[in-house]
């Protein structure tokens, strides 16, 4: 039980006690009176008798008149005083005293949590509460407010989470001007009469063709990413001997002092798709550059599991947000002034979950480890 409970509910009861041996007290003088009344009224009957055996009437009024006095509800009177009365204002006393206690320490705080409540509802969260811990809604009325600041933040958070997604969309939507540009010149040079021969026509057009193949992908991304679910992008896994697809493809990404990469001597053979397995790969070199802005090293492992350590030499990342690193829009501490959507290693984790690998995250000294572990 409530310690306050506890008091309040002693201190009525010392009370009732104290009053009732007060009471018990007077009940017993007024007994004792009582019994002493009861003697005297005998003595004068036993007067009057007397009186009236020897004729004398005149003495016999006198001591009625003397035993009516005597016995005119006095003593009723206190037993009523001691036993009735004082016991019920007693009584409603206590009553009063609770109803008021009550009011102020239990229904006005629950007035106060409710409007409180319904205000957060309307969605005011300009709306702020007292927190009184010494009261019984302390508790309730300080989860009430960390539950409107967590609001606040998570609105906030959403908007930096859709700006930062709009400023995503329109880097795509310029990436898209790239192949567009070069698409236009090929044709431009059709235009010219510049395809002198089969070989050049060829190249233009094989060129063009790459090129709307890449636009395609990327309106497909794009469209895609603006509502943000991962599980609408397609994986089409095929073999992929990875030793030769990370010293080609990969190697393409970087400049030359960017990159180290160390590749074992045997063939890395895994099933996963080459255009999704390319898309992690930026996603890493982004982040990298972005935030470590150091060279990164590339290490291929094949022993009982194939795996890939892309390495940094950066700050790395925090060890207690390593664990919401990779949620969707989620950006660490350590991100400064640096734009960024919160996605790429959020994209990089769906990947490899949807390729039957995995991803993890350690820091090193220096640096962030990024481990990618493939099925073969």
């Amino acid at each position: 039980m409530n310690k306050k409970l506890c008091f309040i509910a002693s201190f009525f009861a010392l009370v009732i006690m104290i009053a009732m041996v007060v009471i018990i007290n007077k009940i017993g003088e007024y007994e004792s009176r009582l019994a002493v009344s009861d003697r005297e009224v005998a003595v004068n009957v036993n007067e009057i008798k007397q009186s009236i055996e020897d004729g004398d009437t005149e003495k016999a009024a006198l001591v009625c008149d003397e035993l009516v006095r005597n016995n005119s509800g006095e003593y009723k009177d206190i037993y009523l005083k001691y036993v009735v009365i004082i016991p019920f204002v007693i009584c409603i006393a206590a009553i009063i005293v609770l109803v008021i206690y009550l009011d102020i320490t239990v229904l006005k705080p629950f007035r106060e949590l409710k409007d409180y409540a319904n205000e957060i509802s309307k969605g005011n969260l300009d709306k702020t509460i007292e927190v009184k811990r010494g009261n019984y809604f302390g508790d309730f009325t300080w989860a009430f407010g960390n539950m409107r600041r967590e609001i606040i933040k998570s609105r906030s958070a959403e908007k930096n989470a859709i700006e930062n997604n709009k400023t995503v969309i329109a880097t795509l939507s310029h990436d898209i001007k790239t192949p567009v540009a070069s698409i236009r010149a090929y044709a431009e040079a059709f235009e010219a009469n510049m395809d002198s021969n089969a070989e050049k026509r060829q190249k233009y057009l094989s060129t063009i063709m790459e090129k709307c193949d890449e636009v395609t992908k990327l309106t497909n991304d794009l469209f895609i990413h603006s509502i943000s679910e991962m599980d609408r992008l397609e994986i089409k896994e095929e073999s992929i001997e990875l030793k030769a697809f990370i010293d080609t493809e990969v190697r393409k990404l970087f400049v030359d002092d960017e990159v180290e990469i160390l590749l074992p001597e045997e063939e890395v053979i895994i099933k996963a798709d080459p255009k999704r397995l390319v898309q992690i790969f930026e996603n890493l070199k982004n982040n990298s550059a972005k935030y470590a802005k150091t060279a990164v090293q590339i290490k291929l492992e094949n022993s009982d599991q194939v795996v890939v350590h892309f390495r940094d030499y950066g700050q790395g990342i925090p060890e207690e947000e390593i664990p919401f690193i990779t949620g969707k829009f989620y950006r660490g501490k350590n991100v400064g002034e640096e734009s960024g959507s919160g996605l790429g290693l959020y994209i990089v984790k769906e990947l490899m979950e949807k390729m039957g690998g995995a991803l993890r995250l350690l820091n090193r000294d220096p640096g962030l480890d990024v481990i990618l572990e493939f099925n073969s």
